[in-house]
């Protein structure tokens, strides 16, 4: 809710309205694996993420422009949103330290296998969301790990800090004179598992003034489980009437914890990614009559693979309407995928797609 009490329904964007909460695909090298722009809004997606890192390798930044820029490359006429790169170098370099740095001035990065060394600035990474036709732009931040030391914590929130003030210039600078709709500039609050730092970053970031904000850094503890005390206090810090973005966070449980804190946006490759491998997700009751809670017994997996399935010709899911679940049994579905026929992934994808979206529409 916001400050005067009323709840932030819908963001008003460039490429249309976005209903909140929201579940965003990550498509992050401009396609969400295996489907489709019209599967997408067949499974009830209402807004998209890609990344820089990712784009600016592959197909590349004059590729993108030479296509007319995301939307037109990739057929999605709804609103994309494009991630920094920010956690991308910060994982790249964590397993390779020798494949690039970070200064203050930004990133310096040389994948593997990559002849080409890039250098990621927070300006040239709002020149190139802006250049690609995002709709929501994110600043260049400097993620750590929530077990990083407590130096390398402060550094991390003095330099994101000082990008992101770097970042709102920039996007100042183009969109400035801009008539019409201009897109949205969002910073990310970093500090990892220090409620002081996580306190500063938000009030300088705050004081510098974005359009939303974004809670930076592995939202997850070493056993994987959502670090529900600081994503709490990240949504304390920052008045309701600026959305937060719960920034990698698709498990559905999580999503439904947060969401519950006030959390009104989520991304993640989790949903995709499972559906590729066998993993799929199903309602245990009707969403629409129980309402899903934090505690996860809302869901369960469905192991595609698993050996019962073979000559079950029920549907996934009986509180499922997409697609896949309308047309198409359990015992077919293990045939595609023991086939490795490429019609699985599509009809995996578009499933558990779906139950995001049923997610979101029936949190409550």
């Amino acid at each position: 809710m916001t400050d005067d009490g009323l709840p932030i329904t819908e963001l008003t964007l460039p490429h249309g309205r976005l209903p909140l909460p929201a579940f965003l695909p990550d498509g992050t090298q401009g396609v969400v694996r295996a489907v489709d722009a019209a599967d997408l809004g067949q499974c009830g997606i209402t807004a998209v993420q890609m990344n820089v890192f990712h784009l600016m390798q592959k197909p590349g930044s004059s590729t993108i422009q030479a296509l007319g820029g995301l939307h037109k490359m990739s057929g999605w006429q709804g609103p994309i949103f494009t991630d920094s790169g920010g956690f991308q170098v910060y994982s790249l370099l964590r397993q390779n330290a020798k494949s690039g740095s970070i200064s203050d001035k930004g990133a310096a990065f040389k994948p593997e296998g990559s002849e080409r060394k890039f250098n990621l600035t927070p300006e040239k990474s709002v020149q190139l969301q802006l250049s690609y036709g995002a709709d929501v732009v994110i600043c260049l931040d400097d993620c750590t790990h929530v077990d990083d030391p407590p130096t390398e914590q402060e550094k991390s929130v003095r330099r994101t800090v000082a990008w992101a003030r770097r970042c709102k210039a920039e996007f100042t600078r183009i969109v400035g004179g801009r008539e019409g709709l201009r897109p949205y500039l969002v910073a990310v609050v970093q500090g990892g598992g220090s409620q002081t730092l996580r306190r500063q970053c938000a009030e300088q970031l705050l004081e510098i003034g974005f359009d939303g904000y974004g809670y930076g850094g592995w939202p997850l503890d070493g056993e994987g489980h959502l670090l529900v005390e600081m994503v709490a206090y990240v949504r304390e810090l920052i008045p309701r009437r600026f959305t937060l973005h719960g920034l990698g966070i698709g498990h559905p449980a999580n999503v439904a914890a947060c969401a519950r804190l006030g959390y009104e946006i989520f991304d993640s490759t989790m949903p995709t990614r499972d559906a590729r491998h066998g993993r799929l997700y199903t309602f245990t009751t009707d969403p629409a009559t129980h309402p899903p809670d934090e505690r996860g017994n809302f869901f369960r997996y469905v192991y595609i693979n698993d050996k019962k399935h073979v000559k079950d010709g029920r549907p996934l899911s009986e509180f499922c309407d997409c697609p896949t679940c309308t047309r198409y049994s359990l015992g077919y579905l293990h045939h595609l995928f023991k086939l490795n026929d490429s019609l699985y992934p599509r009809l995996a994808t578009m499933h558990n797609l779906r139950f995001m979206t049923q997610l979101m529409e029936n949190l409550p």
